[in-house]
């Protein structure tokens, strides 16, 4: 298959005509990888890119379920409810040579409760990782935790000798702008090895020749080049002229396009992943406004008011060509916890959101900063202009501020926006993962992505005992009173569900991966 060439230099996208052989993929999609430390951010292009060279004890396929990656096998221990037993796959090889063994799996978990770690609240529960031997590990929990694999799917591990060698011991500050050696540098057990990384530019990996996987995935690409491409139509152009076999970030405009031409193909699924707005209620008075003295977001009635400002459909209809899905919470239907009765309550009323406005003693309105990504989510800034307009009917001035999602994300980890989007997806498939990051008060292990300032005690609790509580329908009742508190307060806005597209020559065989994590090693290439 004959395809050409992406070279991204400085400011300039040159497109160069060059053969190259069916093994190479030349993948594109909106965003880079923040960066290669595998701690430091828990993002999904992030992920994505380290896929394909770093691996967890246990991964999900590509119809969500676990496969054994350097865990052969795992499951609660005999003799302690507490205790998870992990055997790790023996006659693995980092891609420098060196042993994998269990003292990297201890390592790379001590490291990712460090903090600067994106990752510590996922394996929050675990007070220790002990190496039983060479190829057998034990985690230990704070109490029984019945869904612990799932919070291990992206909780990739590192050598520790490299680690160490190479003075990245320490997660990267990624928020205070630090760079390390595993900013820029990998060295995994994965299938494809890192030959060049310029960040927001290309990242050439190539074939782990000696990968113990060889023989049981297709492994048919020889090399991989990513090259995010920001705009849009630059990323269709680049397809549509076959510089490009696989475009992960279709835009919803042209995917007739694209399917009818011979040679290209569109697949489409539904994303686990949320598109909505959050608002610092906690604050007793915000920057972003022109109100002062006073948040107008503390109070729930504005907050409703915005939520019942937006026309959800019309958002589907017009800015996603029906490649979405309203949503009434912020759970993706795959989700433990999501129910269809939540996810209808969002509604569009503009009349009673003035009415509402006026009680809650803002009937003149008034303006906020909403700070929206770029480069990140499918149409991003043009649901936040869509919203803009929207808002704009019940008095809210909202003056747009759009950035690549490299300055956005921090904004919200950090604490320094007040009106804010952000789309989650849940690897684990159940809602504690959403509480941790998302309900739960802010503190230095847990509620990292909380920028609402929303923090209840009470709650808090709940959220905690979910990762021991063994009695599943006890849980699911807690699961379920969390999100009617989560509802009943508006905590955020939600916008909809995504639906994945993905674009790719005909030869390039992949289904869409609900999770938005092509694994490359799964590939076929004719």
């Amino acid at each position: 298959m004959a395809v050409r060439h992406l070279l991204v230099a400085a400011s300039t996208l040159a497109l160069v005509a060059s053969s190259v052989s069916a093994e190479t993929l030349r993948w594109a999609r909106a965003g880079d990888a923040l960066t290669l430390d595998p701690h430091a951010q828990n993002e999904g292009p992030t992920h994505t890119v380290r896929h394909q060279m770093y691996e967890p004890l246990i991964i999900r396929d590509t119809s969500g379920a676990f496969e054994p990656a350097l865990a052969t096998d795992w499951g609660p221990s005999a003799d302690d409810p507490n205790v998870w037993v992990f055997n790790l796959r023996q006659g693995v090889k980092f891609h420098d040579g060196a042993d994998f063994t269990a003292e990297d799996v201890v390592f790379s978990f001590e490291r990712a409760k460090q903090p600067n770690s994106d990752m510590k609240e996922l394996i929050g529960s675990i007070v220790e990782v002990r190496a039983v031997d060479d190829y057998t590990i034990e985690m230990v929990t704070s109490g029984p935790n019945p869904i612990l694999p799932s919070n291990l799917t992206n909780l990739f591990i590192m050598d520790k000798g490299w680690s160490e060698a190479n003075n990245t011991v320490d997660v990267q500050d990624f928020e205070g702008g630090e760079l390390t050696y595993a900013t820029t540098n990998a060295n995994g057990t994965g299938p494809y090895v890192l030959t060049s990384r310029e960040p927001d530019v290309r990242t050439v990996m190539t074939r782990n020749e000696n990968y113990w996987g060889r023989d049981q995935f297709p492994l048919e690409v020889s090399e991989i080049i990513y090259t995010p491409i920001q705009n849009a139509a630059t990323r269709v152009a680049a397809l549509l002229s076959g510089e490009i076999d696989f475009l992960q970030d279709m835009p919803v405009q042209d995917l007739e396009r694209v399917n009818s031409v011979d040679g290209l193909v569109v697949k489409k699924a539904p994303q686990n992943r949320v598109i909505f707005f959050g608002m610092n209620q906690g604050a007793d008075d915000i920057e972003a406004d022109n109100v002062d003295g006073k948040n107008p977001l503390a109070d729930a009635r504005v907050r409703k008011a915005m939520s019942m400002s937006i026309n959800r459909d019309a958002i589907q209809q017009v800015v996603m060509r029906d490649q979405s899905i309203p949503a009434g919470m912020i759970a993706p239907p795959f989700v433990n916890g999501w129910t269809a009765e939540m996810d209808a309550e969002s509604s569009t009323d503009i009349e009673a959101a003035k009415a509402l406005m006026a009680e809650a003693g803002y009937g003149d309105g008034f303006s906020i900063r909403l700070d929206c990504p770029n480069d990140r989510y499918i149409n991003d800034e043009a649901i936040c202009q869509a919203a803009v307009g929207m808002m704009a009917q019940i008095g809210v001035t909202v003056n747009l501020d759009a950035k690549p999602k490299a300055q956005h994300f921090p904004l919200i980890t950090d604490g320094k926006t007040d009106f804010y989007m952000l789309g989650w997806g849940v690897p684990t498939y159940d809602s504690e993962y959403i509480f941790n990051f998302l309900v739960h008060g802010r503190e230095s292990d847990i509620g990292t992505w909380n920028g609402t300032g929303f923090d209840n005690d009470e709650l808090d609790a709940k959220i905690k005992s979910l990762a021991s509580n063994t009695d599943l329908a006890a849980r699911n009742q807690d699961i379920a009173d969390i999100w009617r508190v989560v509802q009943d307060e508006t905590l955020y806005i939600p916008i909809h569900h995504q639906v994945l597209n993905w674009g790719m020559a005909d030869g390039v065989g992949i289904e869409v991966d609900p999770e938005d994590q092509p694994k490359v090693k799964y590939f076929t290439m004719n």
